[in-house]
């Protein structure tokens, strides 16, 4: 994959300001989701295609990665 274009990067609504997480952006034309660390800007970035996207989210929400 070339290095996509990300547009509007964005917290979840449940972070409480965006400090202490992660951020995600879609690149244009949705070909790839960006994921990056919100203290860390310039520190790097995941760039995932929407289907591994939609899988980890469903993998978050079956609770799949909680600590047990």
């Amino acid at each position: 994959m070339t290095d996509p274009q990300f547009i509007a990067w964005f917290t979840s609504s449940k972070s409480s300001g965006g400090a202490n997480c992660v951020e995600v952006a879609f690149a244009q034309g949705q070909v790839a989701v960006g994921v990056r660390d919100s203290k860390d800007r310039a520190g790097g970035r995941l760039a995932l295609q929407p289907a591994g996207w939609s899988a980890f989210v469903a993998g978050v929400r079956a609770g799949e990665f909680d600590l047990h």
